[in-house]
């Protein structure tokens, strides 16, 4: 499949976008060309996994074994990982609408109703924008329920920041306080609990060797990643009350805003308080902006 790419440019950056694989990101630069975001090759993108960014609807992450319960429903879903589970919602393979609305800045959409195979029983629509503005990136996304029901719901990002830059591994910093306990398919245990001196980047830490694969919350919405001469800071709305932060092993950074906990759907029926699930009336939106902003010399 050939797929489309279309570009935006401001003075700080330019951004370039994979309408039929999700309305996904295929790379971030700086003006000067310096990836933000890992860099990626159109020729390697078979799935959104290959992109340097892609939306998370209409939930983030993981549900144990694709199944969950809600207002007394029993909602099965398909399998789409190795270990049984139900990942990332079922938007980011899926092709988009895309409207330009200036050189600095994309609106797409989408429609759960187009598509007969879509892994979620309620409908929905789902909008993202992308915006680039002064040394900011803006990234705003609304999920609305089109259902006749109440609707389960979460968002999130996935977006993979270039790490090692000049032989610099970067300081990292996320405000969080408190983290869970998972099993070895990364499904959330319980409820959150402190984070550990091992898993605490409150204050500017390099990852290093560190291998990291953790959903945090109690998060104040600001993450930091630091190189000394240059900087980015990635600040998020107050619905995205959890971070994921992931060490992906092509060497770059994940750093996730999310709505919700790892397997929110099974652990609010089970009564386990923090989790953030949202319920979306009939009619009702949820929506976020996550913002990178660049300091110093891009």
């Amino acid at each position: 499949m050939t797929l489309r790419v279309e570009r935006v440019a401001s003075p700080a950056f330019e951004l370039e976008v994979l309408p039929e694989m999700g309305a996904s990101i295929l790379n971030l630069r700086a003006a000067s060309g310096r990836p933000v975001m890992r860099h990626v090759d159109l020729s390697d993108v078979q799935t959104s996994s290959q992109c340097a960014s892609f939306t998370l609807l209409p939930f983030s992450n993981r549900i144990r074994d694709a199944h969950f319960t809600f207002a007394g429903r029993d909602v099965p879903l398909r399998v789409n990982t190795k270990d049984g589970l139900a990942q990332h919602g079922d938007v980011r393979n899926r092709p988009w609408q895309v409207e330009r609305v200036s050189d600095s800045h994309l609106r797409c959409t989408f429609d759960s109703r187009a598509f007969a195979d879509i892994n979620w029983p309620w409908a929905f629509t789902a909008h993202v924008e992308y915006r680039l503005h002064g040394p900011h990136f803006d990234t705003t996304v609304t999920l609305t329920n089109e259902d006749t029901t109440d609707m389960p719901a979460g968002l999130g990002l996935h977006p993979y920041f270039a790490r090692v830059q000049e032989g610099v591994d970067p300081a990292l910093q996320v405000g969080a306080d408190l983290t869970y306990d998972t099993d070895e398919r990364l499904l959330t245990l319980g409820g959150a609990r402190p984070v550990q001196p091992a898993e605490d980047y409150r204050a500017p830490s390099p990852v290093g060797e560190r291998h990291i694969d953790r959903t945090y919350t109690a998060w104040d919405g600001l993450a930091r990643l630091d190189w000394g001469e240059r900087a980015l800071t990635v600040t998020a709305d107050n619905v995205y009350s959890h971070v994921v932060v992931f060490t992906a092993p092509d060497g770059s950074l994940a750093v996730e805003p999310v709505s919700h906990a790892t397997d929110a759907f099974n652990l609010a029926a089970q009564g386990v308080a923090g989790v953030d699930l949202r319920v979306l009336h009939p009619g009702q939106s949820l929506a976020g902006t996550a913002r990178v902003t660049l300091e110093g010399a891009w």
